[in-house]
């Protein structure tokens, strides 16, 4: 199914729409959207490229509506112009049976939280920042946490928790929380009852646990290199440093850890050099990052590469990485439930943004854990690794979940995988 996908991709590209209208009859005849794993992983990349022919000027029509009869192989081969027209129906039926205006699930607080944690996916990252968030902390009176994550504070429940347990029967270090509140988001979505709302619920929490939490929301942006957050760190650090002008100011400042912590956030930011400029946004991020002089820096990403300008060589990358979610839902949501629509929706989401879609609009733009290595190195940061707590604890998390789930340590860095291969890579790092 691979090579059939790339072939159509291939015709898109090149504008050539006879053979893009063959491959989309012949995929739409083996690639149920109720099939199985390999089938509805084929049908979300079909949903894909129906969409991008639909913006290729010789291959508009393949949207278009008509009331004929679905062609042949051999009318289509035989006689390709006379047939565009019962093409239009294949294109049609295609896109609807695959879901082409398939709507992305807006969760509430309570469903957000019961969905991140039904897999190892993001589970995984929470797990080993946690452990190494606590290292660092450790013998602190205070730690500034910037929380960048595209799950909306989930992690910070659990976070808490460790805290809690880690300092029992001692007094924690106060926390301060600096959440980057994306302005447009990407799955999974939540229907906002407010950053001020959810703000409180976290320090009513911590207050459960006899940590003091003290919590604000900045509206921010991957499009200029989250600058808001950035802005605010300094601000915070100028705040200290004034108030202190009067005492052992290094002392101090020493005092508060500042800890960032990036769950599956930073691929949002541009990996492309803009006209003039010598560096991308993302490795202008890390640059400024390593200004702050942070304690400790957790990135969490899924070890992918979606990064090439061709659109072919992207299909080739998600097609190889992306049968993992589908492969893993049967292990955790029946067929037909809702839960299981949300999840394949928000994939499908992905891969029509890594298909469908060039420039700043293309917003899925995942790199392989050694070129964010490399990044790292030249905004001179090294990663630390992982002590045996935080293995253990990945390793017990992973004990909840299905039997393909593994881990291992790459490097310095710790990776989950299902069956063997990578899917989601963590790094610790302080300044070099």
């Amino acid at each position: 199914m691979e090579q059939l996908l790339v072939h159509c991709a291939e015709a898109i590209e090149n504008n050539d729409a006879t053979p893009a209208q063959q491959i989309l009859w012949v995929l739409n005849n083996i690639a149920p959207p109720d099939g199985d794993s390999n089938q509805r992983l084929t049908c979300a990349f079909l949903r894909a490229l129906i969409l991008r022919a639909s913006i290729t000027p010789s291959c508009k029509f393949i949207l278009n509506t008509a009331n004929n009869p679905t062609p042949t192989p051999t009318m289509m081969i035989n006689n390709p112009t006379q047939t565009q027209t019962q093409t239009q129906t294949l294109a049609s039926s295609s896109a609807i049976a695959c879901g082409l205006n398939q709507m992305i699930h807006k969760f509430s607080l309570l469903d957000l939280a019961n969905f991140v944690h039904l897999t190892p996916w993001h589970r995984f990252g929470f797990t080993v920042a946690n452990s190494v968030i606590l290292e660092a902390i450790e013998g602190r009176t205070g730690v500034h946490i910037v929380d960048l994550s595209v799950t909306h504070c989930m992690q910070i429940p659990t976070l808490i928790d460790a805290i809690a347990c880690r300092y029992h029967g001692r007094h924690p270090p106060t926390v301060r929380l600096t959440v980057g509140a994306f302005t447009q988001q990407v799955p999974p979505m939540f229907d906002f009852i407010s950053y001020d709302d959810l703000g409180n619920k976290l320090i009513n929490f911590a207050h459960s646990k006899g940590v003091v939490l003290e919590f604000k929301a900045v509206p921010t942006t991957p499009s200029d290199g989250f600058a808001s957050v950035l802005d605010e760190v300094r601000t915070r650090q100028q705040q200290i440093r004034l108030f202190y002008r009067n005492h052992d100011q290094d002392l101090l400042l020493e005092e508060e850890a500042l800890v960032v912590n990036c769950q599956m956030a930073v691929h949002y930011l541009s990996h492309t050099e803009p006209e003039g400029q010598m560096m991308s946004t993302r490795s202008m991020f890390f640059k400024a990052l390593r200004c702050l002089d942070p304690t400790m820096v957790v990135v969490v990403e899924e070890d992918v590469d979606f990064t090439s300008r061709s659109m072919v060589e992207r299909l080739r990358s998600g097609f190889n990485y992306f049968w993992i979610p589908f492969d893993t839902v049967d292990t955790f949501l029946p067929r037909g439930s809702k839960q299981r629509e949300w999840y394949e929706a928000d994939i499908c989401w992905k891969i029509e943004n890594v298909i469908c879609h060039e420039g700043d609009q293309r917003v899925e733009r995942q790199e392989p854990r050694a070129k964010w290595a490399q990044r790292m190195i030249q905004a001179q940061f090294r990663a630390v690794g992982f002590i045996g707590e935080a293995v253990a604890e990945v390793k017990a998390m992973l004990e909840e979940h299905a039997t393909g789930w593994g881990s291992k340590k790459e490097d310095e860095d710790l990776m989950l995988t299902w069956k063997g291969h990578n899917v989601v890579f963590a790094t610790a790092l302080v300044p070099s």
